[in-house]
């Protein structure tokens, strides 16, 4: 299907990317993987879709299709390799596959999204990796009423994972250094605010939450936060520092703690993601950017000057 991109979300992994900050880059290289737009044409053999839906692209545009990963609805975990939405060869070998910073992307219709009408696009643009990352873990843990749930940090990824886990019913704090997110963290639905700089407080909130969902790409003390999960309680990482970081086997085996990590989710979760986000009305807080603006954010983006995500007009390409 040929599907023209309206709005492009920008996520922190664009910019690891475009410098090779993780290896691996292909160029030439157009980035984004929160892709929102309106079907212009189809494929003889298409049958979920029409010309004039509105249609999504998250972080992947194809698997293997076989594997037991694939097989179970996880194609982000596929065992032979997804085919990210960029920086990635398609299953020829040879193509380059290309993503949202463009007007327009033919993606199969297995791997495209549904996408309703009842909220703003632009800000629907970050559900599609933002909204899916912090999602599909609370899922999995089953987060639900009732429970003490921690988000640690607050930008992208974390300002989703306030607003959904508020709508399952849980009792949310936000888990900052910076002070000065605590009105924001409380706008958003979080029921409480805690400094990790003030060691009183940290001491306090020992062994206190249910699951704690890490949202930092930066180095921090994993420790630390393991120390406020109780018995039984897990801890999941869903940000990707860029160095390795060092876990006590104390803060682990004293109460039966789990630590654990979570990547996006497979086409069935994500459909049924935003379903969720739909019915809830629920969306990403945006700054709608021109893409002449592009280096602009991602300079502001890495001094975390941005609530709380990106999102490039492509009527502006």
């Amino acid at each position: 299907m040929l599907i023209e991109i309206q709005f492009c979300g920008v996520c922190h992994s664009d910019l690891h990317q475009i410098r090779d900050e993780w290896g691996g880059a292909i160029y030439p290289m157009v980035p984004g993987h929160e892709i929102v737009g309106k079907i212009s044409k189809i494929g003889a053999a298409v049958k979920k879709f029409k010309v004039g839906d509105l249609a999504g692209v998250g972080c992947f545009v194809d698997s293997c299709r076989t594997c037991s990963s694939c097989a179970a609805g996880n194609e982000q975990y596929c065992e032979n390799g997804m085919t990210g939405t960029y920086n990635s060869y398609e299953k020829d070998g040879k193509t380059i596959a290309q993503g949202g910073y463009s007007n327009t992307i033919v993606v199969d219709e297995n791997y495209t999204l549904s996408i309703s009408d009842k909220l703003p696009l632009s800000a629907v643009a970050p559900l599609l990796c933002a909204g899916i990352t912090t999602y599909s873990p609370l899922m999995h843990w089953k987060v639900r009423a009732g429970q003490k749930v921690a988000i640690v940090g607050l930008g992208g990824l974390g300002h989703m994972g306030v607003k959904l886990a508020v709508s399952l019913g849980a009792e949310i704090t936000v888990l900052s250094t910076s002070a000065s997110k605590e009105k924001d963290a409380l706008a958003l639905g979080a029921h409480s605010f805690l400094v990790t700089t003030d060691k009183e407080a940290v001491k306090k909130a020992r062994n206190r939450f249910d699951f704690v969902l890490d949202t930092v790409s930066g180095k921090h003390d994993l420790n630390l936060y393991l120390g406020m999960v109780k018995l039984d309680g897990a801890m999941v990482m869903v940000g990707l520092p860029p160095e390795a970081l060092p876990v006590d086997a104390f803060s682990l085996i004293p109460k039966r703690k789990t630590l654990a990590g979570s990547m996006i989710g497979g086409i069935r979760e994500t459909q049924e993601m935003l379903d969720y986000c739909a019915a809830n009305n629920i969306v990403s807080d945006i700054e709608l950017i021109a893409i002449k603006d592009i280096e602009a954010a991602y300079v502001r983006m890495v001094k975390g000057d941005v609530r709380y995500r990106f999102v490039i007009d492509m009527a502006t390409l």
